[in-house]
């Protein structure tokens, strides 16, 4: 285990993240390929079509690129599952990224979720499991999202968990053939330190929903 506390596996209730496995990729591919009309308006203009840039052995390329990032501490790649009868079913991806120690103490969140697990309250978990966990553990300070304007869904999570609008990014990342503007949250340890967490604050607030 490195100085982040990785690899480790993450629970609350059914949502589940841990690390990837090399057997995760059909799982990977078949949600990905189900999912294009959810998911390419949001993500980085690939380099061929939605397809040839989600099979098998693409996974497997970048599973080794995350392996590299998290044994270096510079990424958390999870794999979101929720728990069904015992099972794991995959159902999303989150990663903590540029991850950066010393006087900074940062790191960017970025995620995304099978349109059929969306809505149940998944992804918000999930991120309050890795935010808890990079603050308490990683001895992070500080994590930042950056979300297109128009994407509500992405939006909705952060807000419900009290990310802070802070900034807006002009032309900030190069997305579906035209470089998008994206809006800034944040989040900091003391915010939510004295709430237990960031895992805590969210169920008393879906509880009050």
């Amino acid at each position: 285990m490195n100085s982040l506390g990785w690899p480790v596996v993450l629970t609350d209730g059914v949502v589940r993240l841990r690390p990837y496995k090399r057997s995760d990729a059909y799982d990977w591919t078949e949600v990905r390929i189900a999912n294009e009309s959810w998911l390419a308006p949001w993500e980085p203009t690939p380099p061929g079509s939605w397809r040839e840039c989600n099979t098998p052995s693409v996974f497997r390329q970048v599973y080794r690129e995350q392996r590299r990032a998290a044994r270096k501490g510079e990424a958390m790649p999870f794999a979101v599952c929720l728990l069904e009868q015992g099972r794991e079913r995959y159902v999303g991806h989150l990663n903590l990224g540029n991850i950066v120690g010393r006087a900074f103490c940062s790191a960017y969140a970025g995620y995304w979720l099978d349109a059929r697990a969306a809505g149940h309250g998944v992804m918000p978990t999930a991120l309050a499991l890795a935010v808890d966990h990079a603050f308490r553990v990683a001895g992070l300070h500080r994590i930042e999202v950056n979300i297109r304007p128009e994407n509500m869904p992405s939006r909705r999570v952060v807000e419900k968990l009290g990310f802070r609008e802070e900034a807006y990014h002009q032309r900030y990342l190069f997305i579906n053939g035209g470089w998008r503007d994206h809006i800034g949250y944040a989040l900091t340890s003391e915010e939510v330190e004295d709430e237990g967490g960031l895992l805590a604050r969210w169920h008393r607030r879906a509880a009050m929903r």
